[in-house]
């Protein structure tokens, strides 16, 4: 291969980028207590804000949560940037349709210099499925690379007919047209970065289902680095987050994978240590 061209192998990370916060600067516990407190009494819009305290807002949050009164969680949002994922599980993460995304484009990225990958770990713990692995990862490089210039040469002629002479913006133009095409010889296992915005109550959702042990591995990790990063701003929210084993019966049945009381440690570890931090 080429010396220039590299392949990385990478691993999910999750950076909590925004979330909701009201005009004084209250954070999404506030809003989510704001727009509670709305439904149920003759309060303002210029008293609204001013008449819980932070131990009131906790407590009402938490009884909003406990009676299953969701619609105002909708109201506080949150913004992830999320990379080191595959293609795989950026798909999964898109299935859950209540929410924004922006996501980097295999058509405009040339992924010539460096590419990068997820390694499962189960593949990088067997010496021959790991060398089988990385043997097909550079095959479809190679190809994307070859693909790329097979097009972009042919396009490069077809433009000289009318220019001899092509600016940078148009051999730009055209690398982008023949990427188009290339990246269709790209693996799942290549890394994709993603934006996320979504609602407490759509994240409720979510931490349901992908932290569930039966959940995909890389998607799990994902949910976890959220959900670690969320309760630290908002821990009233989503003091009750998580699988549904952590808080009751699990839904999965025959199927459950059995570790119940491992999955409730872990709440019960991370609540421990934000209560510490808040100290």
């Amino acid at each position: 291969m080429d010396e220039k061209r590299k392949i990385e192998s990478t691993s999910p990370r999750v950076v909590l980028m925004g979330y909701s916060k009201t005009v004084n600067g209250d954070g999404p516990d506030a809003i989510v207590a704001s727009a509670g407190k709305l439904c149920y009494s003759k309060v303002g819009s210029d008293t609204i804000l001013e008449s819980l305290s932070n131990e009131e807002i906790a407590k009402f949050v938490n009884h909003l949560a406990m009676i299953g009164h969701e619609s105002p969680f909708e109201h506080a949002s949150f913004n992830f940037y999320i990379e080191g994922i595959s293609r795989t599980c950026s798909h999964q993460i898109v299935r859950h349709r209540m929410a924004s995304y922006s996501q980097q484009s295999q058509r405009y990225v040339d992924l010539n210099e460096t590419f990068r990958v997820i390694v499962p770990e189960a593949i990088r713990k067997n010496p021959k499925a790991i060398e089988k692995y990385m043997e097909s990862i550079e095959k479809d490089y190679d190809a994307y690379i070859e693909i790329t210039e097979c097009l972009l040469e042919d396009y490069v002629k077809e433009a000289w007919k009318e220019n001899s002479e092509l600016s940078t913006r148009e051999k730009n133009k055209l690398k982008k047209k023949a990427l188009e095409d290339a990246r269709f010889a790209l693996p799942n296992a290549c890394e994709t970065k993603i934006m996320m915005t979504m609602n407490a109550r759509s994240l409720f959702n979510f931490f349901r289902e992908r932290l569930c042990n039966r959940a995909q591995w890389e998607i799990r990790e994902v949910a976890g680095q959220m959900l670690d990063q969320v309760l630290e701003v908002a821990p009233n929210i989503f003091s009750r987050a998580g699988a549904p084993c952590v808080f009751g019966k699990c839904p999965e049945g025959k199927m459950s994978c059995g570790h119940k009381q491992e999955m409730r440690g872990r709440q019960k570890e991370l609540m421990k240590h934000l209560e510490l931090v808040k100290k």
